[in-house]
């Protein structure tokens, strides 16, 4: 079974597992030494608050990635989309599945214009994006760096108001 749910204490060892998967996950979360580190990393940060929201992507009972959106900002309405999967996820079309799922439950609560980004050298992550009804919008010239190398983003949106693309959505597991 594939679904979306809150993250819980007892995905630590999941999280674990995601982040050393592949090397690519180092630059979107924390080291997580172990599952303490991973337990508290779950606890803190991907907690629902007034301003962001995350889902864990679940595949037979195991999280595999993650789903959110963070800067949720209603005065205008805003959100950022954020997305990983483990290795073990990847190539299946989760990550535009649960992008889609959660735009959608977005919108419905009221948010109107959604953003994420990704560097212009991760074409699997521009799948996921268009996949979900981002529109690409242009590039930021090296916005990010890691360790001394920087890198340019694409910076996608979509609006309440675009048409909802034909993905198939994600269950999705309210209950903590």
């Amino acid at each position: 079974m594939i679904a979306l749910r809150p993250w819980r204490s007892t995905d630590a060892d999941a999280l674990v597992a995601a982040r050393t998967s592949t090397d690519d996950l180092g630059t979107q979360f924390a080291p997580l030494p172990d599952t303490g580190a991973a337990a508290r990393f779950i606890e803190t940060v991907l907690v629902t608050a007034p301003d962001r929201q995350h889902w864990a992507i679940v595949v037979d009972s195991v999280a595999v990635g993650n789903v959110g959106l963070t800067a949720i900002e209603r005065r205008h309405d805003t959100a950022w989309v954020s997305y990983w999967l483990a290795r073990s996820g990847r190539g299946r079309g989760l990550a535009t599945r649960a992008v889609a799922t959660v735009a959608e439950r977005a919108f419905r609560d009221g948010l109107f214009r959604l953003e994420l980004g990704h560097r212009v050298n991760n074409p699997a992550s521009c799948r996921v994006a268009t996949g979900a009804g981002f529109r690409a919008e242009g590039i930021e010239r090296r916005k990010l760096r890691y360790g001394d190398e920087r890198f340019d983003v694409e910076t996608h949106a979509r609006l309440a108001t675009d048409p909802s693309p034909e993905v198939e959505p994600l269950p999705v597991d309210a209950s903590a």
